[in-house]
């Protein structure tokens, strides 16, 4: 009690009523924190492990961290007809990206709302340890910390859980460890620079094909076991109790259709120069039938391997079928008579999956990235976050398939059902 605080002197055998007694504690407790009754003190209103409103935060990779979340649907025609978010739509803070180029999209799927926050912590081009070696900053989901600020995604979910009250974390992770963008480039260049008479397919080059050896598979799933159990040692240390959250494990989707779903011949070069989706049929059935379900079996089998048992899964493997780059169900604005982006058809009549785009067919004067190239777009991440917000299930988590169930939107997003 601070010495300029005096208090009557009671006098001995002197009967004090109850009530006197509790108004003297509660003066005391006004006197030495400054606050009025009924004021609550500021470290009871601090939020933190099972207090304040309820936060679902994304971690991994740039299949959730937002990456194209920019466009909806795909045109040659003007990029204006798709630009849903415009120029700011990666930026996480007030004036720009956090981190250089992770694409945190403002249509990212964590944002459920519905009474829950969201936090999205996942970076486009993530393994599941950090790379800081090339130009830009890589967090994997580790404890990294150079010190002058580049953290791991596991140290970052640490900081924000020990101060927020975290109960779900989504995670998609693995693809990158797999090596998914030098695959998806080598099948591109195998289908502009083989002759349609003498095809050189990807599936079978030895810098694919040793992405998917047994001995390969192993390592990748002990690395994503790893990561999920990283994950649980950032809740732990944060101060959560391994029942008191629940970790969503998502796979990935689908993002171009079998050889017999394409609208554009493999004859030519129209399935590159106009659809932005160069692969050989032959790739196209190997990448749908062998690769993503060799990737998405090994994410599935890392979560047995890791040990956690608070975890859910959010099967994306079918989620935008009928909705896939250059399928036959869908188009680009110009093929499908639209103009924006805004018309009450678009969501059902243009692509989910953004084009692959190459230097040469994005870079001048373009709004696009590369890294954008067949990653989920604004249709297909809102999409996405109404699965999730089914599988937040008001707080009870639960997992399922996620599809499309309907035409048209809902609430502003595309129609979806976890099944």
């Amino acid at each position: 009690m601070p010495s300029s605080v005096s208090l009557p002197r009671l006098r001995p055998r002197l009967a004090v009523p109850a009530a006197v007694l509790l108004l003297l504690v509660a003066l005391l407790s006004v006197l030495t924190s400054g606050a009025l009754p009924g004021t609550p003190v500021a470290s009871a209103r601090a939020d933190g492990p099972g207090v304040g409103t309820p936060y679902v935060v994304s971690v991994g990779d740039s299949y959730i961290s937002g990456e194209a979340g920019r466009w909806a649907g795909s045109s040659n025609a003007s990029s204006g007809y798709a630009d849903a978010l415009g120029p700011t739509a990666y930026w996480d803070t007030p004036s720009g990206e956090a981190i250089d180029r992770c694409h945190r999209s403002k249509a990212a799927e964590v944002f459920i709302g519905g009474g829950t926050l969201g936090k999205n912590l996942a970076c486009s081009g993530a393994r599941t340890t950090t790379d800081a070696s090339g130009s830009t900053f890589k967090p994997g989901l580790d404890f990294y910390d150079d010190g002058a600020g580049n953290i791991g995604q596991a140290k970052a979910l640490q900081q924000f859980a020990a101060t927020h009250h975290v109960k779900m974390v989504v995670v998609s992770i693995g693809g990158n460890d797999f090596n998914f963008a030098d695959i998806v480039a080598t099948c591109v260049a195998d289908f502009l620079y083989s002759p349609s008479w003498w095809k050189d397919y990807c599936y079978d080059d030895s810098s694919v094909t040793s992405n998917f050896t047994t001995s390969n598979v192993n390592t990748v799933r002990a690395r994503i076991a790893t990561g999920f159990t990283n994950l649980r040692t950032a809740m732990r240390n944060a101060g959560y109790s391994d029942t008191s959250w629940t970790l969503l494990v998502q796979t990935y989707p689908s993002p171009i259709p079998k050889a017999s779903g394409f609208r554009y011949s493999q004859s030519g070069y129209t399935r590159q120069s106009t659809g932005g989706c160069g692969f050989w049929d032959k790739d196209a059935d190997w990448a749908n039938t062998s690769a993503l379900p060799t990737i998405n079996n090994t994410v599935k089998s890392a979560i047995t391997a890791s040990g956690l048992t608070n975890t859910r899964t959010l099967d994306l493997a079918s989620a935008f079928n009928g909705r896939r780059l250059c399928e036959s169900t869908v188009g680009l604005y110009e093929e499908k008579g639209l103009t924006s982006w805004t018309q009450p058809t678009a969501v059902d009549k243009t692509e989910w999956i953004n084009q692959i785009r190459t230097v040469s067919t994005c870079c001048s004067n373009s709004p696009y990235y590369v890294q954008e190239s067949l990653h989920p777009n604004y249709w297909a991440q809102l999409a996405t976050r109404s699965c999730v917000r089914q599988a937040w299930n008001g707080g009870a988590p639960r997992g399922g398939t996620c599809a499309i169930s309907g035409t048209g939107l809902v609430g502003g997003e595309p129609r979806m059902t976890l099944q």
